[in-house]
Parts: C-alpha cells; structure tokens; sequence
C-alpha cells in the first residue's frame, strides 16, 4: 500500500485560514463605510425615536366607487410624499396598508398640527401663465447661464436643444397635424407645446447672468413686493421651496420653483391660476405609434377646455419666456410647456419620456381630478421619552437572552462556548454594522419589532453551533480523533443548518410580503440575521474549530474543552489492539 502524502490535509479542511481572513476584511471594510457616512448608530422607527403616526382612509366620490385601487393609492402616496418632505422631514415614512389605507409616519421634531393640515387635504393642481424665470440655484460669479432671452430665433433654439435633451413638446394630437422632423433645434412639432423644462436667464456680454430675463417685471404684471421675493428665492433650500407657495390663492400670482430637464431648480413668477387641475378628465401615459416614443395625453372637460383654449391662444402670441404656462403641483412646478399653437379638448405632451418619467408626469396631472378623498382615522403621537423606554426594555430584554444563551454554552460545552461566543459577537458586529448602512442607503429603520426579530436571531443563531458541535461529538463517541471528527461532521451539520435557515428565512420572506407596517420590521431583521447566520457558521465558526482542533487544549480531550471522550460516553480504551486469536493445540 503506498504511503500517504506527508502533510495531506484531512477532506473537508479546506484552507480555514482564507476564510476567516475573508470575514475579517467584510467587517472592516464594513465598519470602515459606517464611520465614512458618518452614521454610526441606526436609524430609529417612530416607536423608538419618538413621532406622530398618521392614518388616513381612502374614500371615493360618488359614482366613482372603483377609485379605490391601487394606482390611485400609489399615486397619492407620492402627492403626500412631496408634501411631507416639503415640510423638511427627510425621514418621514409614507406607505399604504390594505387596500384603502395610508400611514403617514413622521419622526420627531416635526410641527404635528402642519403636518397634519399638509397630509389630509387634497393635492392643488393649475395651470398658471409664466411671467418671469430665473435660475433658481446660486450660480457662480461670471459663469453665463444657458440663454432664455434675446431673440425669439435664439429662444426656440434653446428650446428645441432642451427639448432634445430630455424636455417635452405637446401638440394638439390631431392627426391633420405634420408630422415631427429633426431639425438643429431637435425635434419640430407644428401645433406643438413646448414643454421645455423652464430655460434660464440669459447672460449678459460681461459674462454675469442676468436674474430678469425680459420682458420686464413691469410688463409681466408682477408688483415689486412678489419681484422682491422672487430674487431672493433660492429653490435648492427645501424650506424656502415650500414657503414660497404658501397662503397664495389661485386669483393670486405666485413665485414657485421646478426642475429642468437637467435636474437644475429654476424660479418663477406666475399668473393667476387659468385652469384648474380638475378640468382634466383624464392624463395617461402612452407610446406615440408615428414615433414609438412614450408622450402624456390629456383631456379636458367642456368648461377646461374652453379655458385651456382661451389661455392658450393668448400665449401663443407672447415671446419667452410669457409664452409658457406652468404646471404646478402643490405650490411646485413639475412642467412648463411653451405655446405655439391654440390647444383645447385635447393635448399631448411629448419628447424624451422614459416609461418611468411619463407615468409620473401623467400621475400627477390626473391627482387633480382623482376621485379620492382621506379621511384622518387615527392619530398616534410617541414622545421621544416614550420611544426611549421602549427602546431599552427590548436592549434588557435582549441582554437577559444572550446572557441566558451563554450561560447555557459554558455549562454543557465549556471550551467550545468561547467558539460559540466569539461567533455571535462576530454575527452581532455584522448586524450592527449592516443595519447602520441600510439606513441612509434605503431608509431601513429599527422599531421594536425589529428589535424583537433579532433577539429571536440569538436564538437561531446558537441553534446552528448547537448542531455542528453535536456532530462533532457523536464522531467523538465513534472513537474517532477531533481533527477527523470535525471533518466528517462538517459535511452532515451543513445540511441541517441549510434546511434549518432556508426554512427560517422562508417565513420571514412569507412575512414580509404579506404584512406592511412595522410587522415588516421584524420580518426584515429576522431574514437579515438568518442569512448572517449562514455567513458566520461558513466563514467563521467552522474555520476556527477547524483551527482550534489542532491545538492541544482541544484535541487531547481536556475536561475543560467540551470534548471529554468520558464526559461523551466513549468507553477507553479509544484504540484497541487488535485480538489474537490462539491456535488450537495441535495433536502429536
């Protein structure tokens, strides 16, 4: 029989060292992300934090009982989403629940009695003539802005190049109407609206931009007082966003502020409101069969219609930027198409629409007819105090239940409980860092369910070193060595730890899809550790056994080690020699 290979390793040893050295490095360049985006502690739900909570019911119109559907419940959850984060709340939690709920949760440190003004009216669509526009971002001395003045060549120019880059045009959607070619300016409507997202001030020859762009102020109809708030408006503030539109009637002009096509803010002053958002029967987003491209159609009712047509052969004759009306949402422009042709019954709003950016911009002119309105069910208010005692109960609580877990490892496993330890701090530390992460990235926030999930993750945890280390032990009491043992015990706790996560993980997977709310939390959590679990046991608590096997503590079977072949129940001798057996007598 040939010799083995001096230095062979064990099956199912691997190379132990690889693998811790591999976690090890995922926890550093974990901890390390933590302390670079600058948050090192997680972010809290509304139980914990302290807040105001906020139900709301859906109700439709009469005659409209089918309102109550889920594109119309999204399409509200994003008006109230706006809304709320107009309010400076960045933290702020708007989801629906069942079928015709909405929960508004809102941490603290927000004004409870605006908040709730904001969430439980219903959203304020118009359309506004524009009289003067700016940049609405502070841009840097002797930097010139893209030109929105000047001759009406050079502002069709710009249009038609906004256009092409992601702005939109809209025509009467008549099938008499030319057809679209490409031109310099990007693409010709005839007919069409110009829903160029609100071109910037002009620069002057000395390089400075110039905040008014003609016409003047004078001639725009704006008073010296809305002029005087609108060179000062800045719309990269939030704050200074929604205060500007705040406690303007629709008879009234206003200053408000929108996004280009480029993502760049840029301000208005605007007219009285000349139709209402709920003349719009009906706003859809489609694909153009003469262009393949994704465009907005809209449809007026009668007495919208005959507005829309008023308003817009007036502004057909005007120069840029008074030849655009504004569509604003909620204080907010979200479009400002330009005129150049008279458009009622219907409109299209074209250009370079993905799917996304169409169905958003359709969503938001139908809110202003939605059939929908909310009722406030309920109002929850949680003091930080309260949050804070909640908060540590369940850190007791779960404090109480690591301290119970250890104290069970150290009486029946003794030396192998400081693998088991070290393991959960490993899982902890992971979990922790992990948990921090996901907060800025996508809004996770630890409430008390999902304190309540990983507590219940100790558990689960532990129960995967159980079943490894009894593996490893019943290759003990078979007389085996602990190098061979953990070798061969590997392979069958493996399985047992993947059918026992994967079915843990299931649940919370089953859970999280079915609930909403904070139930999420918990389901969240639970199936964040499970993986972890899996990670820790692979990576780290196999590989470190596999290591400690060597040393003598463990492999000569100290009473101390947890690997007793008495305390197991192996009956020495562990090797016997083998038997002789005597021959028989042999007769003379």
């Amino acid at each position: 029989m040939a010799a083995p290979k001096k230095g062979r390793r064990q099956p199912g040893q691997g190379r132990p060292g690889r693998a811790l050295a591999l976690i090890l490095i995922a926890l550093v360049a974990l901890t390390g992300g933590m302390f670079l985006s600058g948050h090192t502690t997680p972010r809290l739900g509304i139980d914990l934090a302290g807040g105001t909570s906020i139900t709301l019911q859906a109700r439709s119109e009469p005659g409209q009982e089918s309102a109550v559907n889920q594109t119309n419940m999204n399409t509200a959850v994003g008006i109230i989403e706006r809304r709320v984060n107009g309010l400076g709340v960045s933290e702020a939690e708007v989801q629906t629940q069942g079928t015709d709920h909405i929960i508004v949760n809102i941490p603290k440190g927000t004004n409870e009695k605006q908040a709730r003004e904001q969430v439980g009216t219903t959203a304020q669509l118009f359309f506004r003539p524009v009289l003067q526009l700016a940049s609405g971002e502070p841009a840097p001395e002797g930097s010139p802005s893209p030109s929105a003045s000047g001759s009406p060549d050079e502002a069709e120019q710009g249009d038609g190049d906004k256009a092409t880059e992601g702005g939109d045009k809209a025509t009467d959607g008549k099938s008499g109407e030319p057809e679209a070619t490409p031109t310099t300016q990007g693409r010709a409507a005839s007919g069409a609206l110009k829903a160029d997202a609100t071109p910037s001030p002009s620069a002057s020859a000395d390089g400075k931009a110039d905040p008014t762009p003609s016409p003047s102020a004078s001639e725009g109809g704006a008073d010296e007082a809305l002029m005087k708030k609108f060179e000062a408006l800045t719309c990269t503030d939030t704050r200074e966003r929604t205060a500007a539109a705040e406690g303007t009637k629709p008879s009234e002009p206003m200053v408000g502020c929108g996004q280009n096509s480029a993502g760049q803010w840029e301000k208005y002053i605007l007219g009285p409101a000349a139709v209402a958002g709920t003349e719009i029967d009906d706003a859809s987003a489609v694909i153009d069969e003469r262009t393949g491209q994704w465009i907005v159609t809209m449809d007026f009712s009668s007495k919208g219609a005959d507005a829309f047509s008023k308003i817009t052969s007036e502004l057909k004759t005007q120069q840029p930027p008074m030849n655009q009306f504004g569509i604003v949402l909620d204080g907010e422009v979200v479009s400002a198409p330009s005129v150049q042709t008279t458009l009622s019954k219907s409109a299209q709003i074209s250009g370079s629409f993905t799917q996304e950016s169409s169905q958003e911009l359709a969503n938001m002119l139908s809110y202003g007819a939605l059939p929908l309105s909310f009722v406030e069910e309920s109002v929850t208010s949680v003091t930080a105090a309260l949050g804070g005692e909640q908060l540590e109960a369940g850190l007791i609580a779960g404090g109480i239940g690591l301290i119970l877990v250890i104290v069970y490892l150290v009486v029946y496993y003794r030396g192998l409980s400081l693998i088991a330890i070290i393991s959960l701090l490993m899982s902890a530390a992971l979990t922790y860092t992990i948990m921090v992460l996901l907060g800025p990235a996508i809004g996770f926030a630890l409430n008390l369910p999902a304190v309540c999930g990983a507590i219940v993750a100790i558990g689960i945890t532990a129960d995967s070193f159980i079943v490894f280390f009894e593996r490893v032990r019943d290759e003990i009491r078979e007389g085996r060595s602990l190098q061979p043992a953990v070798a061969r015990g590997w392979p069958r706790a493996r399985r047992t730890i993947l059918v026992s996560d994967f079915v843990s993980f299931l649940s919370a997977a089953v859970l999280f899809v079915v609930t909403v709310g904070k139930v999420q939390g918990f389901a969240f959590t639970l199936g964040l550790t499970t993986l972890l679990d899996v990670v820790v046991v692979f990576f780290f608590t196999k590989p470190l056994l596999t290591i400690l096997a060597r040393k003598k503590f463990f492999a000569s079977g100290h009473p101390w080690s947890g690997l007793d072949p008495k305390r197991l129940g192996v009956k020495p001798p562990l090797r016997r020699a083998r038997r002789t057996v005597p021959a028989d007598p042999k007769e003379a």
